[in-house]
């Protein structure tokens, strides 16, 4: 069912989001003077507000806040912290640039806290209209056993979008799904259906306006970004090629540069207090080494902070880490769930072996077991691997391979510079987000075994 005046409710939402930044901050001016008594140029701070509002409001966009539905509050929370910390950050180094040094930093503090605190209010108060608003929705999926056993387990973890599975169906032929269409609302189609029968479903579907949702195989991802050519007079699609071009390798090279040398200067004194900690806690060397495969499917040594014992795969082999797992270190524990086990591969990224945006490394171990699952696992490679990628933005540590190949593929399809920044910067989010790094644990034993089985495959940590 469609929502009513969505383009009317983004509105008001943005509307009341850029009026609270605007008097926060001019309430932030009023509170620091007459505490302090200080002569402020105010003139400077109405030059500097519509900067702010700007800056807010393209941050806003990134992070996907013009929306709240489908989402939980928590996550619109934390998202809301950090475009503020985002902003302040942003702010302070533009008005070092622009030598406005009598720019104060306490205003800026102070409107930072109250601009975080009413557009908290504020977006809780539009969610929970959002959320009231939102009508149950009867859900139909079609596809095979295991795959619809996994999507309806997703969506009874998800409560909070209201989707109720009412009916399953498995078999395309016998045309049982047209007798429950009159009493659903969303229809998903999973990936293992033929294309003739997706193609037949869409069109029923749109026939009688029921909204649809397909989980996309490699044939339907291909075909997602393509140039539309011609035969004489017969239209025909061209995909696009799985790697980039001259031209965006140098552009993210340089991009990779910059961003590499800025972060490792800034996150010295990180680098020292790991170190510190990680001695401290258990024997052992403080920097993890191991073989992966980058680009081109060559191997190279990739650099982590290490968090578990050492000699953890002496008995067992190559293994996924799981939840609570006894061989992680106390420290390595923190490290690993706020990544930053990963920082050292800031290093990697100026050696030239990876990148900061871009499908994960795996071992070898691992590539030569998807590539015989999955066969178009083996594009990940036309590009170097990242320290961050859709897949780890989107997907959890404990997605399927099929899935975060899906994403990585599509990262590669549709890789612009843009989008590597707006990736790096949805990064901050899944830093603070548990379930996005959590090992495989309870959530896999509720799927068919051999699903499970392919879904340990991906995510390796050390």
């Amino acid at each position: 069912m469609r929502r009513r005046f969505p383009g009317l409710r983004k509105l008001i939402l943005f509307a009341g989001d850029m009026a609270i930044v605007a008097a926060s901050s001019y309430a932030a001016i009023f509170m620091v003077v007459a505490y302090s008594g200080v002569n402020l140029d105010r003139e400077l701070y109405q030059r500097m507000l519509p900067v702010m509002l700007s800056v807010v409001g393209i941050l806003l966009i990134f992070d996907g806040l013009l929306s709240l539905t489908r989402k939980k509050y928590s996550e619109v929370f934390i998202d809301l912290a950090i475009v503020m910390l985002k902003m302040f950050v942003i702010m302070m180094a533009i008005s070092f640039f622009l030598r406005d040094f009598a720019y104060s930093r306490s205003i800026l503090i102070v409107a930072a806290a109250m601009q975080f605190a009413f557009l908290a209010i504020w977006n809780k108060l539009c969610w929970q209209i959002e959320h009231d608003d939102m009508i149950p929705r009867r859900v139909l999926v079609m596809g095979n056993d295991s795959e619809t056993h996994v999507l309806i387990s997703r969506l009874r973890n998800h409560s909070y979008l209201k989707d109720h599975v009412q009916y399953v169906c498995h078999d395309f032929e016998t045309g049982q799904w047209k007798t429950f269409m009159n009493d659903v609302d969303l229809v998903i189609l999973c990936s293992d259906l033929k294309l003739i029968h997706k193609a037949a479903m869409l069109h029923y579907c749109q026939m009688n306006e029921k909204q649809v949702f397909i989980i996309p195989d490699f044939y339907e991802m291909y075909c997602s970004n393509v140039d539309l050519d011609k035969i004489d007079d017969i239209p025909v699609f061209r995909p696009r090629y799985l790697k980039l071009t001259t031209e965006q390798k140098i552009m993210k090279r340089c991009l990779d540069i910059v961003v590499a040398l800025i972060a490792t200067v800034g996150l010295i004194p990180v680098f020292i207090l790991v170190a510190i900690a990680i001695k401290a806690d258990s024997e052992g060397p403080v920097f993890f080494r191991q073989r992966r495969v980058g680009e081109q499917e060559k191997e190279f040594t990739i650099y982590k902070f290490r968090t578990m014992c050492i000699d953890a795969e002496k008995q067992t082999g190559p293994v996924l880490a799981s939840v609570n797992d006894p061989r992680i270190t106390r420290v390595g524990r923190f490290i690993r769930a706020t990544r930053i086990d990963e920082l050292p591969q800031l290093a990697n990224v100026l050696i030239g072996n990876m990148s900061i945006v871009g499908p994960r490394p795996e071992r070898l171990f691992f590539v030569e077991m998807l590539k015989k699952e999955l066969p178009e696992y083996i594009h990940r490679s036309n590009v170097k691997p990242g320290i961050t990628g859709m897949a780890q933005v989107f997907g959890k540590y404990n997605t399927t391979p099929y899935s975060k190949l899906v994403y990585d593929l599509i990262y590669i399809q549709n890789f612009s510079i843009i989008s590597d920044i707006a990736l790096m910067l949805k990064t901050v989010r899944v830093l603070l987000s548990k379930s996005q790094t959590e090992g495989v644990g309870k959530e896999k034993l509720d799927e068919p075994a051999e699903f499970a089985a392919t879904a340990t495959r991906s995510g390796y940590k050390q």
